[in-house]
């Protein structure tokens, strides 16, 4: 009795998903944004940054619909950014380091930035990363390893999709390949994109450009932290791609918070949630689209993996928290790195003042030593010192990394904010979703349910 009225509700179950399927729309502007090692911790930390500085919340933790998600690889509880992009992009499971292929690396997976093109729509892939760095990759290329930067370059160009922008491509003229067929740039040219690689040339973009490559930094884009005003930014990208990609038939978007992980890697907080700011202004550009095509757009906004074990408290400060206090922070932990190497001495009383400069850390003076806030305990700087002296030989300090790391540690802690690794973890992220059919990312969902949903909404 009990097994045929089980069998029966797994059939109604069934049929009602088929139903519902069937009764999914296109949709003509589909937005996807992906924050690579974004996950509920990253969001929390900022969105309390930006409350206790007086400013409006993240938009992406605003979206009405909303899905715990869950991320595993084939072959591990922890996954990279090309398995779990291979995840959201294809909807099926690979291992990890595969982009675009199944788990045994023999049979190519179709993505749904691929279905979109097929289907007539227009297609662009955005990331603030390199253009064939994993997660991108993973919408328009096919390959055993994600290490093969100029076969994957060789893919975006045969991929034909529309627009490409944000950061360089990687290995751009790898003569060591054995795929090697020339510069990518030259030959994606030759394939008949537009290649801009400056503002000047940016800015000169319009409407009709043809199928475009914009760049705007020969690597990765800066960290959000590190720019200036002239520095072309995620939001930027976002807002180009609209216009360069707008048209009758509707456009697929993919854009992707690349350096998120990079920070969450380096364990530095302050660079992370400035990064996820930045994320969330290129969300709120396509936001601004949706509301003028509020009934044909569906913006979705998720996260690859979590990155660095984020912990929102710290044992030292207890059941309080100081997050504020990472606003102290000037620069990434990258330029901390660079601007010691530039110090040509050996004495730690000459590294201070960049310290305070760089990360608001208040040095004992005179023997003198106050408490509390951004001031160090002796047991700080007793840290500081001993990482200092630990890399001094020959006459040389060659720890200006690990002289970084110390400094934003303490930073962090004085914060209330902690790490467990500098790898990724096998933490669920979160989902959000705004528009036409966004009910369809609500709940719990698994890395390869998005995919399988945009594909219905592209098709």
């Amino acid at each position: 009795m009990k097994s045929g009225l089980f069998r029966c509700l797994l059939f109604v179950l069934a049929f009602g998903l088929t139903v519902c399927a069937e009764e999914i729309k296109p949709v003509k502007y589909v937005f996807l944004f992906i924050g690579d090692g974004l996950s509920i911790p990253q969001r929390m930390m900022t969105e309390e940054f930006l409350a206790r500085s007086g400013k409006p919340g993240l938009l992406i933790n605003r979206l009405p619909h909303q899905a715990i998600t869950t991320t595993r690889a084939a072959n591990s509880f922890i996954t990279d950014s090309a398995a779990s992009g291979t995840a959201i992009a294809c909807g099926e499971k690979t291992n990890n380091g595969c982009i675009g292929m199944d788990s045994t690396a023999k049979r190519r997976l179709e993505s749904v930035a691929e279905v979109a093109r097929d289907n007539g729509r227009k297609v662009g892939v955005v990331t603030s990363v390199t253009l064939n760095h994993a997660t991108p990759a993973a919408f328009y290329a096919h390959n055993s390893s994600r290490a093969n930067y100029y076969q994957i370059g060789l893919d975006l160009i045969a991929s034909n999709f529309d627009y490409f922008g944000g950061g360089g491509i990687a290995k751009n003229d790898d003569k060591k390949d054995k795929a090697y067929k020339g510069d990518i740039y030259t030959l994606a040219e030759k394939a008949g994109y537009t290649v801009s690689t400056n503002r000047a040339e940016f800015d000169k973009l319009k409407p009709g450009a043809g199928k475009v490559i914009s760049i705007g930094a020969e690597d990765a884009l800066p960290y959000a932290i590190d720019m200036n005003q002239d520095t072309l930014r995620l939001a930027d990208f976002t807002r180009q791609a609209i216009e360069l990609l707008d048209n009758p038939k509707g456009f697929f978007l993919m854009v992707e918070g690349g350096k998120i992980d990079w920070m969450c890697h380096a364990n530095d907080a302050a660079t992370t949630l400035y990064e996820v700011i930045d994320f969330d202004k290129a969300v709120r550009v396509a936001y601004d689209f949706a509301q003028k095509h509020s009934e044909d757009t569906l913006i979705v906004v998720t996260g690859d993996h979590e990155t660095g074990g984020l912990t929102l408290g710290f044992a030292g400060t207890g059941y309080k928290s100081y997050i504020e206090n990472l606003s102290a922070q000037k620069c990434s932990r990258d330029e901390m790195d660079r601007r010691f190497k530039e110090i040509k001495d050996t004495d730690f009383e000459k590294f201070k003042p960049l310290i305070t400069e760089m990360a608001g850390l208040v040095f004992a003076v005179d023997g003198k030593r106050e408490k509390g806030g951004l001031n160090l305990t002796q047991n700080d700087e007793e840290m500081l010192k001993a990482t200092f002296d630990k890399y001094v030989k020959d006459g040389k300090f060659t720890g200006s990394s690990q002289l970084a790391n110390a400094v934003t540690r303490i930073l962090n802690n004085k914060s209330a904010v902690a790490w467990t690794t500098g790898a990724h973890t096998a933490l669920p992220v979160s989902t959000t979703a705004c528009g036409v059919n966004a009910e369809l990312f609500s709940n719990t969902l698994d890395n390869t349910d998005i995919a399988k949903r945009l594909k219905q909404v592209v098709r």
